[in-house]
């Protein structure tokens, strides 16, 4: 696989990832959206099915990593790791452009939802203002859960050891099961695999913290969630961002010395 093969393909397919993923989140969340509480379970099979159209659109070009713990995990498996960089570059990319996506096809349920005196508070607010009013007090805007995750209980330790865990499992399952036979990326049976187990993390670990398990998925969203034009977005949670971004690349890592122990 050449560089650009490398980056084009990263970037499509973390950009379809978030923007299904994402999608799903919007969904459930936004105001005036037929989906809205639709739950955890249409959330945990929606970034499932995410992961599974991204990585079967994507594989031929690049291998489908889609995460930098997945990328890291490889290389440190391989001692190869002159495509790191390209390989982080497009799923950084891709992620922010899913997320820029999101925010065109929700476009009218963003305005609505963050409009209403309910959700963002003011004359006439209810009891789910209190809470978007202490949500924004703890850093996280009313609609960041759309774009990055956040922690349901805020214990440092405790997020990161989710975070680690989940992404240990996730990459144990992608270097055991899910790599193609050059080894350098998802087969097509590995896809499924990854996609369900994906899902799986989701409904056991996911509570905590909202299972990024993917440093590019948190992070890309983050930054285009302080970007974005949105009324009354308020904070993207900066004190947190480094959560899922150190603790999936810990977790990744984890994973590979595992695999280079147990498995190699």
């Amino acid at each position: 696989m050449s560089s650009s093969d490398i980056f084009i393909g990263e970037t499509i397919g973390t950009a379809i990832l978030i923007l299904l993923g994402g999608g799903v989140c919007a969904a459930v969340t936004l105001k005036a959206s037929k989906a809205r509480n639709a739950g955890w379970l249409a959330i945990t099979f929606g970034w499932g099915f995410a992961v599974l159209t991204a990585v079967y659109t994507s594989a031929p070009l690049s291998g489908a990593h889609l995460n930098p713990a997945v990328t890291l995990a490889i290389a440190i498996k391989d001692g190869d790791w002159k495509n790191v960089p390209v390989y982080w570059a497009g799923q950084v990319l891709g992620a922010m452009i899913g997320a820029a996506l999101v925010w065109i096809a929700y476009y009218g349920q963003f305005h609505a939802h963050l409009t209403d005196r309910e959700i963002v508070g003011g004359p006439g607010a209810q009891d789910t203002a209190a809470k978007a009013v202490e949500a924004q007090e703890k850093g996280a805007g009313p609609v960041l859960g759309v774009f990055s995750t956040g922690p349901e209980v805020r214990v440092a330790w405790q997020n990161v050891a989710t975070e680690i865990i989940g992404t240990v499992v996730l990459v144990l399952a992608v270097l055991t099961q899910g790599l193609n036979d050059k080894g350098n990326g998802l087969g097509t049976l590995g896809a499924l695999v990854t996609a369900l187990v994906v899902v799986s993390i989701g409904l056991s670990l996911g509570g905590p913290t909202g299972y990024a398990i993917n440093p590019a998925r948190d992070l890309g969203p983050r930054i285009v969630h302080a970007l974005l034009p949105l009324p009354n977005k308020g904070g993207s949670d900066w004190g947190y961002a480094w959560v899922p971004v150190v603790g999936p690349l810990i977790g990744g890592a984890i994973a590979a010395g595992i695999y280079n122990v147990a498995f190699a």
